[in-house]
C-alpha cells in the first residue's frame, strides 16, 4: 500500500511511458515530409505531401503556439480536469464521462478507414513528438496523447455539448447529493446573453458584388485565444485557410480555393430531455417503459482529483435508461437526456468539407449528418451562397412539446429518425442577394425572402430574435454592391439596436418623473441630456456608450426574467421591449443613479468615455485571463453582442480592477472573395501565440482594436514572399 501511495505522489512526468526508438524514427521520417512557414505574423502556413503529413504539420504548429490550450481541451474531454484543477472541476469531468464514451471513440478510431485513421495517427503522433523535442515543456497531466482522442471532439465548435433544458447546476445537485436548487431556466440565466457562444456569418452573392464573385463573411465570437489562424496544404487535394480550435486536426471556420463555410452557434432542437418512472425494487432500478419494467443501467465511474498537494478519489453511479443518461430529478420526476453529442460522422464531416469542391460536394457532407450544434453560412467560386439551420435534426412527433420534458415512459416520444437535409430548413440563392446568420431566427436569413415559419415544425427552428439579427437585416439592406471592405464596414457597424428600445424608455420615465424626488432630477439632467443626443453607436469617446451599458447592465437579470406569457420563453428582443414599456420610471431611473455613482467611486467622476474603460489586455498565457489595471492595455471601441452590436467585444470588471477588460467577442473575423483567384482579409484578436515571449503574443491588438485587417497569404508565391521562419517539425529555431 505505501508503494502505491509513494507511486501516486511522483511527478506525473516520471510515470509517462517513455517514447520508444522506433516511434520516435517514425516521426523523424514523417517531419521530413513537413515545412511549416511562418509569415510576418506567425500564421503557420503548413505544407505536406499527404493530408496526413499536413495535419502533422498542424499539430505540431499548435503545440509551438499554445500547448497549454491543446491539453486542456483534452483534459475536459477525458473528464480529467479535476486531476489540475481540483475538486471544483469533478462535477464538469463527471458530465464528460458520462456523456462522451470513451469506448465508443476507442471502437471508432478502431474501425475507421485506413485514410482517416493516418490523420488520428498523424493527430497523436505531432503532439508526441512535440513533447519529445521540447522535454522542458512539462504538461499539466497529458504526456501520451493517443489517435482515438480526435473521436471523443468530432466537432469544433465552444458549445458542442448539449444536455437539452438541464443546467449544470441541476446536474451538479443529483450526483452529489445537494439539495437540490430551484430550477433556472437556460434562459433566464442573468448571464445567458453574454456568454461565450454567438457568431455572425454573412454571404453575398455575385448579383450585388463589384467583382461579380461571392463574398463570405466569417466572425465566430468566441473566448479570446479560443481559436488560432493556420493554413493547411497538402498534394492530395487540401488547400484549406482558417480558424482552427486548439487541438483538432480540421479547419473549423474557413475557405478553400473552391467554397468558405461559417458556423453559427444552433438553437435548432437536437437534444431531448425524458421524464422517466423509475423505481428500486430487489432486483435494483426499474423504469416503465410501453407497461413493462426494464432495468437502469449502472456504471460505477471513479473520478480523481487534486486535493492539496495529493491525488483522491471519488466515486459515482452513473444511471441510463435506453434515451440516456439520468441527468438530475426536477419537481420529482427522474429527467434523462438523448443527444448525439460524440459522432464518428461528425469527425468525417468536419474533415471532408475542407476539401469539398463546390455546392454538390459540400451538400454531401451535410448528407452525414454530423454537425450537432451549428447552423452554416456558404459561399463558393461558383456564385452560390446558401444557409443551413442545424444539420442533425430529429425527426419528431409534432403532437408534443418538444422544448419540455417529454413522457419517457411510451414508443410514441421516441425519435423516428433524422430530417433529410432537403427536409431541413435552408436557403439558398435567395433573391436579394445576401443572407446572414447572427444566433437569431432563421425567418429573417435573407430579410423578406427568407424562410416562412409555417413551412416548419417549431422544434426545427425555436430560435428567437435578438438585437444582432435585428441590425444585421438593417445593415446588409442599406448597401446596394459590395467589396471586401464594404463587407468589412458591415459586419463592424456598432450601433447598439438593444439601446434603441432602452434608452428611450429611460429618456420618457424621467420626463414624466414619476415616483421619483425633485432633489435628484438635477443629478440626472445633464447624463439624460447626453443619452437624449446619443446616436446608439459605440466609440471610444462616448460618454454614452459608458452611461447606457453600465446602466443596462443592472437591468439586464430582470429583463432576462420577463414572462410575457406564463410557461412560454420570449425572446431576448421582446423580454427587452416588454420590459422597457411596463417597468415603473423608478426601476429605470434609480439604476442611473447607481451607475453614476458607482462610475464616481470608480473613477473620481461620472463623465467617462467608453475608450477609457473599455479595454484590451493580455499579459499572461493563463488560460483564465489576468488582467491589471496599473498595466498598458489598448482602448476598444466595440461593446458586446448582448445590446446588438455586430463587432462583439464583451468586457467585464475583474477582481482588483476599475476598468472593464475583453473576455469574448470578435475572434478570428476573415471576409473572403471567390473568383478565379481567392482575395481575402482576417484579423485574430491578440495574436497566433500563447508565448509571451513572440513576437506574436499581442502583435494584432492595435489592428483588432481598430478593425484594421491584413491580407491573407493564400498562394505560395505570396506566403515566399512574407518569410519569418521556415522550417521542418522538430528543427530548432
Amino acid at each position: 500500500m505505501r508503494k502505491i501511495i509513494l507511486i501516486l505522489l511522483l511527478p506525473i512526468q516520471l510515470l509517462a511511458q517513455p517514447f520508444s526508438k522506433s516511434e520516435i524514427a517514425r516521426w523523424e521520417k514523417q517531419a521530413k515530409n513537413v515545412t511549416i512557414i511562418r509569415d510576418h505574423y506567425g500564421v503557420p502556413h503548413i505544407y505536406g505531401k499527404s493530408d496526413a503529413d499536413a495535419v502533422f504539420g498542424l499539430l505540431y504548429a499548435q503545440c509551438e503556439d499554445d500547448f497549454p490550450r491543446v491539453e486542456m481541451n483534452y483534459l475536459e474531454k477525458l473528464g480529467r480536469t479535476a486531476e489540475v484543477y481540483g475538486e471544483s472541476g469533478l462535477y464538469s469531468d463527471l458530465l464528460n464521462r458520462i456523456i462522451i464514451s470513451q469506448a465508443d471513440s476507442k471502437k471508432d478510431y478502431k474501425n475507421a478507414p485506413d485514410w482517416l485513421k493516418k490523420l488520428c495517427n498523424a493527430f497523436a503522433d505531432a503532439v508526441n513528438y512535440y513533447l519529445y523535442k521540447h522535454p522542458e515543456k512539462k504538461p499539466a497531466l497529458l504526456t501520451r496523447f493517443e489517435p482515438w482522442f480526435p473521436f471523443m471532439w468530432t466537432d469544433g465548435s465552444i458549445g458542442a455539448i448539449s444536455t437539452a433544458d438541464i443546467a449544470p447546476s441541476e446536474f451538479r445537485s443529483f450526483y452529489s447529493g445537494e439539495t437540490p436548487t430551484a430550477f433556472l431556466p437556460k434562459a433566464n440565466d442573468p448571464e445567458a446573453d453574454l456568454k461565450l457562444t454567438g457568431s455572425n456569418g454573412f454571404a453575398f452573392s455575385p448579383k450585388i458584388t463589384e467583382s461579380g464573385n461571392a463574398i463570405l463573411y466569417i466572425n465566430p465570437h468566441v473566448t479570446f485565444y479560443f481559436r488560432p489562424e493556420v493554413h493547411m496544404v497538402s498534394e492530395e487535394g487540401l488547400n484549406a485557410y482558417g480558424a482552427v480550435t486548439w487541438g483538432q486536426f480540421f479547419i473549423y471556420q474557413g475557405f478553400n480555393e473552391h467554397c468558405g463555410w461559417m458556423h453559427t452557434s444552433s438553437y435548432v432542437d437536437a437534444a431531448d430531455s425524458y421524464i422517466e418512472k423509475i423505481t428500486k425494487s430487489s432486483k435494483g432500478w426499474q423504469y416503465e417503459y410501453n407497461g413493462q419494467q426494464k432495468p437502469v443501467k449502472e456504471e460505477k465511474i471513479k473520478l480523481a482529483y487534486l486535493s492539496g498537494a495529493v491525488k483522491a478519489q471519488k466515486e459515482f453511479k452513473a444511471l441510463y435508461t435506453h434515451h440516456g443518461p439520468i441527468m438530475t430529478k426536477r419537481n420529482d420526476q427522474w429527467l434523462s437526456v438523448k443527444a448525439d453529442n460524440r459522432l464518428y460522422n461528425g469527425l468525417l464531416q468536419c474533415w471532408q468539407r475542407t476539401k469539398a469542391k463546390g455546392l454538390e460536394d459540400f451538400k454531401k457532407t451535410l448528407d452525414l449528418k454530423g454537425n450537432i450544434s451549428n447552423n452554416t453560412v456558404y459561399a463558393d467560386a461558383a456564385g452560390n451562397i446558401a444557409y443551413w439551420h442545424g444539420n442533425r435534426v430529429p425527426d419528431r412527433d409534432t403532437s408534443y412539446d418538444w422544448s419540455k420534458p417529454v413522457d419517457g415512459s411510451i414508443a410514441a416520444t421516441e425519435w423516428k429518425g433524422y430530417h433529410s437535409i432537403d427536409q431541413t430548413l435552408h436557403i439558398i440563392n435567395p433573391v436579394n442577394g445576401w443572407l446572414q446568420n447572427c444566433n437569431a431566427t432563421p425567418y429573417t436569413v435573407a430579410g423578406p425572402n427568407s424562410p416562412k415559419k409555417e413551412n416548419y415544425p417549431v422544434y426545427m427552428a425555436p430560435d428567437g430574435e435578438n438585437f444582432r439579427g435585428i441590425n444585421a437585416v438593417r445593415v446588409l439592406g442599406e448597401t446596394k454592391t459590395y467589396n471586401l471592405e464594404k463587407v468589412i464596414a458591415a459586419g463592424y457597424d456598432r450601433r447598439l439596436a438593444a439601446f434603441e428600445v432602452l434608452v428611450p424608455a429611460l429618456l420618457n420615465a424621467y420626463e414624466k418623473k414619476a415616483d421619483f424626488p425633485d432633489s435628484l432630477n438635477g443629478l440626472l439632467a445633464i447624463p439624460m441630456m447626453i443619452l437624449k443626443n446619443w446616436d446608439y453607436r459605440s466609440s471610444e469617446i462616448s460618454v454614452a456608450t459608458t452611461l447606457a451599458i453600465e446602466w443596462a447592465q443592472r437591468l439586464l437579470p430582470a429583463m432576462l426574467q420577463v414572462k410575457i406569457v406564463e410557461d412560454e420563453e420570449a425572446d431576448q428582443v421582446d423580454k427587452f421591449r416588454y420590459y422597457a414599456q411596463t417597468a415603473p420610471a423608478r426601476d429605470l431611473l434609480y439604476p442611473m443613479l447607481a451607475t453614476l455613482r458607482d462610475l464616481e467611486n470608480r473613477f473620481g467622476r461620472w463623465e467617462v468615455s467608453w475608450g477609457n474603460i473599455n479595454r484590451f489586455q493580455r499579459i499572461s498565457p493563463d488560460i483564465d485571463n489576468k488582467f491589471d489595471d496599473s498595466k498598458e492595455s489598448i482602448p476598444v471601441p466595440f461593446a458586446s453582442s448582448a445590446w446588438g452590436a455586430l463587432p462583439s467585444y464583451s468586457s467585464r470588471v475583474f477582481p482588483g480592477t476599475q476598468k472593464r477588460y475583453g473576455v469574448h467577442g470578435n475572434s478570428f473575423i476573415c471576409a473572403v472573395e471567390f473568383g478565379k483567384k481567392i482575395k481575402a482579409k482576417s484579423l485574430l484578436a491578440g495574436g497566433n501565440s500563447g508565448n509571451p515571449a513572440s513576437p506574436h503574443f499581442f502583435d494584432q491588438s492595435i489592428m483588432y482594436s481598430k478593425g484594421a485587417f491584413k491580407t491573407v497569404l493564400f498562394y505560395k508565391e505570396d506566403v515566399e514572399k512574407n518569410v519569418e521562419r521556415k522550417y521542418q517539425p522538430g528543427e530548432a529555431p
